[in-house]
C-alpha cells in the first residue's frame, strides 16, 4: 500500500460525453522532474477493471515523453464508442513512494444506456465489457414486444410453470389468480338476456382505462354492475353507459385494488369476469459493480430497483441462487437496495453474478485472487539503433503465471522478428533487427490480475545532412556580395534531435541543440528548428570568407558537411563617430580618408537595444552631420549607426553608438497656493506634476521677483524633494511674486506662478475656539482613568491660553497643559473623584477674547445600602426594606440588586438584579427553610463593593396540619453480666509477658475488676488490663514465679443487681503457673 499520497498529475482527465460511434479521448500528464524512476500508470473502468487487457480495436493505450519539459503524456482512446461503454473510470499512477490517483465519467448518447450485450463472444482487441459489467434488459425491446394476456398464458401452461411466469409477470397474488382461472374454465349456459356476454377474462396496466362492454336483447333493459359481489356506484373513476343495447362499464387509473372480478346483473341471469392489474415492470436503476478480491475477504454485490418490496432473482453464470444455499449466500433487501453477501469468498466464487427483475437485469464479474501477484523485476524502457536487438525481460513470483504482451493497446503475435517466451518465473519479448515502426509503448499484462507492467521502445535514427553540393569545388562555392545577408540553411535528419555545431576553419562559432545563438557583434544568428539548421551573417563582410563546416551528433552517430562562401563587391567602411545628447540630437563627426569619390550624404539607422531591427530615419539624401531624430519612446534606450553614401553605393555602417534613453522635463507642478504669511514669512505648497516621464523627479526650485521687476530670485540653494516650503527673512509689506519648477535629468519644467502678487504683511486672525462634539456635554469618567482633552482653535497671532477650574486655577501637580498654534490640550494621567467640575479655556489675542468651558464629571463604585430589615413574613413571601447608600459614587443609582441564601447552604441566588425602589418582595419561598438577605447597590460603574445584610432571618413556616408522633414504650434493653467465654488456667515461662482472656456481655457496659488470690490489682504497675467490644484481656509484664496465683475477673452493672437468678459479681477464675528455665552454653 502506498502511503505517501503526494499530487503527481500535472493535468488530470476529465469527465466527457460522446455519442454512439463516434471517438474520445482522456489525457493524464504527469511531471516527472522530481522522479527517480518512470512513473508507472493503470487504467481502470468501475472498481477493479483494468484496461490494459481489453486494448484493441476499441481501446487505444498511448504514452508520450517530453525531454525538454520532462513531462510524461498518457492518453486513452475509446474508439467508436457503445452505449455499453458508459460508467465511471479510474486513472492510478505511482512510482515508487509516490501514489496519486482521479475519477471520471464517460456518458454515451444516442443509445439506450441499460442496453448490453449478452454474447460475450466478440472478436479479440473488442472494448468488450458485455461480459464483465452491468447486464440490464433494454426498455425499449420491452415497449416493441407484443402484449401478452396472463390469463391466456396461465391456461395454457402446465403447473410447473407457474411460478415462474409470476415472477416474470410480477404476479403477487398467485394462488388467487389460480382459483379464478379455475372457476373461469367452466362452461357457461347460453342466455336469451345476452346478446354478447363479457370475456373470461381482461388485462390492463397499472394506471391504464379499462372498458368493460356487453350487448342486450332488450334495449330498455335495466343492469346492474358488481365487483366481487358489491354494486359499484357511479363515481369519478367508474362511469356507467348505456349506448343502444350495448352497455359500458369504464374504469378510469386503474390501481390493483381494481383487481377483481366483475359482474353485469340483467333481472335474474349475469354474466361474470375477472380483471387483472399488471404492474409496471421492476427496472435495475443502480447496477452491479465488478470486484476484483483476495481469498477469504467478504463480498457484497448490491444494486437497486425502481420498486421497494420488489422480487428479485439472483444467478451464478446461469444457474439461480436459492435459499437452500443459504448457509453460504445471504440476500439481504433494504427498500429499493437488494444485496447478496458472500463471507468468505473461494476460487469457486469466481464467475459472473446475474441479478433479474421481470424488467431488466444487470450481472457483474466477480474475481478472486488467492495472493498478490509480486513483481521481482519490471520491465524498462529500451533505446536501441536500427537492425539492433530489444529485449523486454520481466519476473513475477509464480512461475505458473501467463501473460499477454501488447504494442499500443494491441496484442503482439510472434514472427519472423518477434520471439515470445516463458521460462519458469521470466517472460521475454525480443524483437531482431529493430526498425522505426517497432517503437512504441510495450505492456505485459499476467492472466488473471488486474495490473501490468510497461515500458517504452525509443528508436535511435543517426543524423544526416541533406545538401546538394559540398566541398571545395566552384559547384559547392555559395557567392554573396559585401553587405548583403547570408543565410545557410541547412535541412537534417535524425532521432532524438541532433546537436549542431558550426565552425569556419579551426574556429568554433557555434554549439545549439535547438535555441538560438548569437556571437561578435550580433551579426551572427544561428538558429534550429525541427529539421532545418539556419546559419545567418547579417552585412557579409569580406573577412567573413572561408570554408564553413556544419556537423550533427545524437547518440547514434554524426554527420559532417562543408560549405565554402566567398563575399565579392565590398565597400570600404567609414570609420565615424556618433554623440548623442538628451535630447534626441545626434552629431557625425568624420574621420574618413581622403579616396577618390566625393561622398554625396548620409543614411543614419535607429534600433531599440533589446532588438535586432533596425530602421531607418531619413529616405532623402542628408548632407550634414548633425541630426535631430524625433518620434522616440521616452524611457526606452536606443542605438544608432549610420552609413555613407556616394555615387557607386554604400558603404558599411559605422559601430553602433552607446546606448541612451531620450528623456524630456516633466509638466509644471500643480496647486501653487499661499498656505501662511507673516511679517517676514510666507508658506507655499503645491501638488506634483501630472506628467513625470520616464526619468526620476530630482527636486524643486522655487523662485520670487518683486512686483513689476523681471528678476527673479532663487529662494533656497539646490532643490527641495517635498511640496512645501517656508521662505523666510523677506520685506515686510512688500508684494511678492512666487513661482515653482519641477526638475529632472532633462532640465527644468515650465514654471507655475501664483495668480497675483502676495503683500508680506501678517493678517490678523479673530480667536475662536472649536470645541468637539463628544466635549460639548458632560464628559464622565471612571475613577483613575486618563483624561486627555485637545482643544482646536484658531488665532493670529498666537493667543495667550488661560485655563481655569470652577474659576480658579488649576494644579499644575494634578493637570498638565501644553499649547501649540492650532491646538491646547488638557491631560491628567489618574483622574480622582475631586478633578470633578467646570473647566473653562480663554483665548486672547490683545483686546480680543474668546472662551469655552467644559464639564467632567469623574464616577466610582457606590457605597452600599443601609439598615436592611425584614418588614413582614407571610406563606411563602418576605418583606424587604433598606435605605440608599450615604456615597453614591457621584452618579444616580441605577437600581440594587437583592439575593437571599439558605440558611442550610449559604448559597446565594439572585432575586431582582437591578431593582429601583428601596423596598421589595421576595417570593417562591420554600417551607421549612429560613433565609438571609442582602443587598447591593449599582451606578453606571457597577455594584458596590460590600453589601448590607439583614439583620435577622426569615424562617417560611410550614401550613396544615401538625404531625405528632406516636408515643411508644420504651422497651428496656439491660442485661446483667454474663461471662460467655471463662478464664482458662495456664503455665507460663519467666521473663515472657503472659494474657489472661475471657469475654463478657451487659447492658449497660459492666465495670470489670480484676483480682490475684482475691486481692485487688487494677492499681499495680505490673499489669495491664485491656477491654474491647466485650473481650476482657489481662496482661502480666515479665512474670515470675512470685506472680503464680488464682486470678479472678469481676463485672459489675446497675441490672446485675437487681437479677436475682445470677448473682452480682459472680467471678470467673483461673490459676496460674509460672516456671523458670535455666539456658547452657
Amino acid at each position: 500500500m502506498k502511503t505517501d499520497l503526494t499530487g503527481l498529475f500535472t493535468e488530470k482527465p476529465q469527465s466527457g460525453e460522446v455519442t454512439v460511434g463516434e471517438n474520445i479521448n482522456f489525457v493524464a500528464k504527469v511531471n516527472a522532474a522530481s522522479l527517480l524512476k518512470k512513473p508507472t500508470i493503470k487504467w481502470f473502468k468501475g472498481k477493479w477493471m483494468d484496461l490494459a487487457s481489453k486494448s484493441g480495436k476499441n481501446l487505444q493505450l498511448k504514452e508520450l515523453y517530453d525531454r525538454n519539459s520532462k513531462v510524461y503524456t498518457f492518453e486513452m482512446q475509446i474508439i467508436a464508442a457503445k452505449p455499453s461503454f458508459a460508467g465511471a473510470y479510474r486513472c492510478e499512477v505511482s512510482s515508487r513512494d509516490k501514489f496519486d490517483s482521479c475519477n471520471f465519467d464517460l456518458t454515451v448518447h444516442g443509445g439506450c444506456p441499460h442496453t448490453h450485450s449478452m454474447d460475450g463472444s466478440e472478436e479479440a482487441g473488442e472494448l468488450d465489457f458485455s461480459a464483465l459489467l452491468k447486464k440490464s434488459a433494454s426498455k425499449s425491446q420491452v415497449k416493441n414486444e407484443p402484449d401478452e394476456d396472463v390469463w391466456e398464458i396461465l391456461q395454457k401452461a402446465p403447473a410447473s410453470e407457474y411460478e415462474k411466469i409470476a415472477f416474470q409477470y410480477g404476479i403477487t397474488d398467485l394462488r388467487g389468480m389460480l382459483k379464478r382461472l379455475k372457476k373461469m374454465k367452466k362452461e357457461e349456459k347460453k342466455s336469451e338476456v345476452f346478446l354478447k356476454k363479457l370475456d373470461p377474462a381482461y388485462q390492463v396496466e397499472k394506471g391504464h382505462k379499462m372498458k368493460l362492454c356487453i350487448e342486450v336483447a332488450n334495449e330498455d333493459v335495466d343492469v346492474k354492475w358488481l365487483k366481487n359481489g358489491q354494486e359499484i356506484q357511479s363515481t369519478g373513476r367508474y362511469i356507467f353507459e348505456s349506448v343502444g343495447n350495448k352497455r359500458y362499464l369504464t374504469i378510469n387509473h386503474c390501481s390493483l385494488s381494481d383487481d377483481a372480478t366483475y359482474t353485469c346483473v340483467v333481472g335474474d341471469e349475469k354474466c361474470t369476469t375477472e380483471l387483472f392489474v399488471k404492474e409496471p415492470p421492476v427496472t435495475i436503476t443502480s447496477h452491479l459493480e465488478d470486484q476484483m478480491v483476495m481469498k477469504g475477504e467478504r463480498v457484497e454485490l448490491e444494486c437497486e430497483v425502481s420498486e421497494e418490496g420488489a422480487t428479485v432473482k439472483w444467478e451464478k453464470d446461469g444457474v439461480e441462487l436459492t435459499r437452500d444455499e443459504s448457509f453460504k449466500y445471504r440476500f439481504k433487501k433494504d427498500g429499493r437496495k437488494h444485496v447478496l453477501i458472500i463471507n468468505e469468498a473461494t476460487k469457486e466464487d469466481c464467475g459472473h453474478y446475474t441479478v433479474k427483475t421481470n424488467g431488466g437485469e444487470s450481472m457483474s464479474e466477480l474475481m478472486v485472487s488467492e495472493k498478490e501477484l509480486e513483481v521481482y523485476q519490471n520491465i524498462a524502457d529500451l533505446t536501441v539503433k536500427a537492425k539492433d536487438e530489444a529485449v523486454f525481460k520481466c519476473e513475477v513470483s509464480d512461475e505458473t503465471v501467463k501473460g499477454i504482451w501488447y504494442k499500443n493497446g494491441v496484442e503482439v503475435k510472434a514472427d519472423a522478428r518477434t520471439n515470445i517466451t516463458h521460462i519458469g518465473r521470466i517472460h521475454k519479448l525480443t524483437i531482431d533487427d529493430v526498425k522505426p515502426e517497432d517503437q512504441g509503448d510495450y505492456t505485459f499484462v499476467p492472466e488473471g490480475y488486474a495490473f501490468n507492467l510497461s515500458a517504452k521502445l525509443n528508436f535511435l535514427d543517426p543524423p544526416k545532412i541533406h545538401l546538394d553540393c559540398m566541398g571545395h569545388t566552384s559547384d559547392s562555392t555559395i557567392m554573396v556580395v559585401a553587405g548583403n545577408k547570408l543565410r545557410l540553411d541547412v535541412p537534417i535528419t535524425g532521432d532524438p534531435a541532433p546537436t549542431v555545431v558550426w565552425t569556419k576553419g579551426e574556429k568554433h562559432i557555434a554549439s545549439i541543440p535547438i535555441l538560438v545563438m548569437t556571437e561578435g557583434d550580433g551579426r551572427l544568428h544561428v538558429e534550429s528548428t525541427k529539421g532545418h539548421c539556419i546559419f545567418t551573417i547579417e552585412g557579409a563582410d569580406k573577412q567573413d570568407e572561408g570554408l564553413y563546416s556544419v556537423i550533427v551528433r545524437n547518440p547514434a552517430g554524426e554527420d559532417k558537411a562543408d560549405i565554402n562562401v566567398k563575399v565579392v563587391g565590398k565597400i570600404q567602411p567609414l570609420p565615424t563617430r556618433i554623440f548623442v545628447d538628451t535630447f534626441f540630437i545626434l552629431s557625425l563627426v568624420k574621420e574618413m580618408r581622403q579616396i577618390s569619390l566625393i561622398r554625396l550624404c548620409y543614411v543614419l539607422e535607429r534600433k531599440k537595444k533589446k532588438s535586432y531591427r533596425w530602421m531607418r530615419l531619413n529616405f532623402d539624401p542628408y548632407t550634414d552631420t548633425t541630426y535631430e531624430a524625433k518620434r522616440m519612446i521616452e524611457g526606452v534606450e536606443y542605438e544608432m549607426r549610420v552609413y555613407a553614401v556616394n555615387a557607386i553605393g554604400m558603404s558599411c555602417h559605422s559601430a553602433a553608438s552607446q546606448p541612451f534613453i531620450p528623456v524630456a522635463p516633466t509638466s509644471e507642478p500643480v496647486g501653487l497656493c499661499v498656505d501662511d504669511i507673516s511679517d517676514t514669512t510666507i508658506s507655499l505648497k503645491w501638488r506634483t506634476p501630472e506628467h513625470l516621464g520616464s526619468s526620476e523627479l530630482d527636486g524643486y526650485g522655487v523662485e520670487y521677483c518683486k512686483e513689476g521687476s523681471d528678476e527673479w530670485v532663487p529662494a533656497f540653494e539646490g532643490l527641495t524633494e517635498r511640496t512645501s516650503v517656508i521662505i523666510r527673512d523677506l520685506p515686510t509689506g512688500e508684494k511678492m511674486q512666487f513661482r515653482v519648477r519641477a526638475y529632472n535629468m532633462a532640465g527644468p519644467s515650465a514654471p507655475t506662478s501664483l495668480a497675483q502678487a502676495v503683500t508680506i504683511r501678517e493678517i490678523m486672525q479673530k480667536p475662536k475656539i472649536w470645541i468637539p462634539r463628544n466635549l460639548r456635554q458632560t464628559l464622565i469618567k471612571k475613577v483613575e482613568e486618563t483624561i486627555n482633552l485637545v482643544i482646536p482653535f484658531q488665532g493670529k497671532p498666537r493667543p495667550v491660553i488661560t485655563w481655569s477650574k470652577d474659576g480658579e486655577h488649576l494644579n499644575p501637580k494634578q493637570v498638565s497643559v501644553r499649547n501649540s498654534d492650532t491646538d491646547t490640550i488638557l491631560f491628567i494621567r489618574k483622574s480622582e473623584r475631586k478633578d470633578s467640575g467646570k473647566y473653562e479655556v480663554k483665548l486672547q489675542i490683545e483686546n480680543v477674547e474668546d472662551t469655552a468651558s467644559i464639564s467632567i464629571q469623574i464616577v466610582d463604585l457606590p457605597g452600599s445600602p443601609e439598615k436592611l430589615k425584614i418588614m413582614d413574613v407571610w406563606g411563602f413571601n418576605v418583606a424587604l426594606e433598606w435605605k440608599p447608600p450615604k456615597d453614591n459614587g457621584n452618579c444616580e443609582i441605577t437600581g440594587y440588586m437583592v439575593q437571599k441564601a439558605d440558611k442550610k447552604t449559604m448559597e446565594w441566588y439572585t432575586v431582582y438584579e437591578l431593582y429601583r425602589r428601596t423596598n421589595c418582595v421576595v417570593a417562591d419561598l420554600i417551607m421549612g427553610n429560613e433565609y438571609i438577605f442582602r443587598i447591593y447597590a449599582v451606578n453606571m460603574v457597577g455594584l458596590s463593593l460590600e453589601p448590607c445584610f439583614s439583620a435577622d432571618s426569615a424562617y417560611i413556616q410550614k401550613t396544615g396540619f401538625e404531625y405528632k408522633p406516636p408515643t411508644y414504650k420504651e422497651h428496656d434493653f439491660s442485661e446483667a453480666p454474663k461471662f460467655t467465654h471463662p478464664l482458662v488456667s495456664r503455665s507460663v515461662i519467666a521473663g515472657y509477658n503472659a494474657t489472661l482472656s475471657c469475654s463478657v456481655r451487659g447492658i449497660p457496659k459492666p465495670k470489670v475488676t480484676w483480682y490475684k488470690n482475691k486481692m485487688d490489682i487494677s492499681n499495680e504497675a505490673k499489669y495491664r488490663m485491656f477491654s474491647k467490644q466485650g473481650v476482657l484481656t489481662l496482661e502480666i509484664r515479665k512474670p515470675c514465679s512470685f506472680d503464680g496465683g488464682v486470678y479472678m475477673c469481676k463485672a459489675v452493672n446497675a441490672s446485675g443487681e437487681d437479677a436475682l437468678l445470677n448473682t452480682p459479681g459472680l467471678p470467673t477464675n483461673c490459676q496460674l503457673h509460672c516456671h523458670s528455665c535455666m539456658l547452657s552454653g
